[in-house]
């Protein structure tokens, strides 16, 4: 048996945009319900929903054993808190094989990452495929020498220090493609709450532009049509075009709607991030 080709690494690397939703509901019930409608990728959110190991670990599964009418499984991205090694690893042994890490402002930081993603002598990934879900308890005969090719990396820029980075960041080897964070950059520019702030949509263009100028791929996360396809136009190669707390929340808001009067059929103020 071989270990499985990443199919979210393939479709970037031939310039497919990839339409993802973000999962922060943090249980694998729900996990499989949404993997079951189609999306190309489904982002599992370690940094700001409440999720560990183990709740990530039943998501995986559950995306794994969703069905989509609509064509192949859902590829799941899984967001881990902070860039330390010894947690990608984990997350990697779990059976992850595309992981998207926060914060990450300079391509020190990004080698660093690079070689947290893959076993020596590429990396430093550590040795223990015999317990992992990863290599299907070694069912994989293969998996030490074929997981680096599968792994893929996604960083996250979304500080001014990044932004002055990301040539060097995008440029860095093993790093597969470049999240811009349009919240967390607006508040690193002094515009707190003010993602679609006309200096902060520009600065999210220029970003994109200089990611795709180093041949990388270029993602954001956008919660409004407009601006999923703005970026999408821009070049935007993972697009995630929901949440689905949101969704549920804005589901069951206009249901209600529909029988009280003094409930409003749309949330107030969505800033598309």
């Amino acid at each position: 048996m071989q270990t499985p080709v990443n199919p979210f690494k393939e479709a970037l690397k031939a310039g497919q945009a990839q339409i993802g939703l973000w999962v922060g509901l943090a249980d694998g019930y729900a996990a499989e319900l949404i993997a079951g409608t189609g999306y190309d990728w489904l982002l599992l959110d370690g940094e700001h929903a409440p999720n560990d190991v183990r709740s990530i670990l039943r998501q995986l599964q559950a995306v794994s054993s969703a069905w989509s009418a609509g064509g192949p499984r859902s590829h799941p991205v899984v967001r881990v808190p902070v860039g330390e090694t010894a947690l990608i690893k984990q997350v990697l042994d779990l059976g992850a094989q595309t992981v998207l890490v926060p914060m990450v402002d300079t391509a020190e930081q990004a080698t660093q990452l690079v070689q947290a993603m893959r076993y020596p002598p590429e990396g430093i990934r550590g040795m223990g495929s015999a317990l992992a879900r990863a290599s299907r308890w070694q069912a994989y005969p293969n998996y030490l020498h074929e997981a680096n090719a599968q792994a893929c990396l996604l960083v996250q820029v979304e500080t001014v220090e990044a932004m002055r980075n990301i040539d060097a960041i995008a440029a860095t080897p093993g790093v597969d493609g470049v999240f811009i964070g349009p919240a967390d950059l607006s508040a690193s520019m002094g515009f707190v709450g003010q993602p679609n702030h006309p200096e902060v949509q520009a600065e999210i263009a220029r970003g994109i532009s200089r990611i795709k100028a180093a041949g990388k791929a270029p993602g954001i996360l956008s919660t409004t049509d407009e601006q999923a396809r703005k970026w999408l136009a821009a070049g935007a190669l993972f697009v995630a075009v929901g949440v689905d707390t949101m969704l549920l929340a804005a589901a069951a808001r206009q249901l209600l709607a529909g029988f009280r009067d003094d409930v409003p059929k749309t949330a107030p103020g969505p800033n598309g991030y």
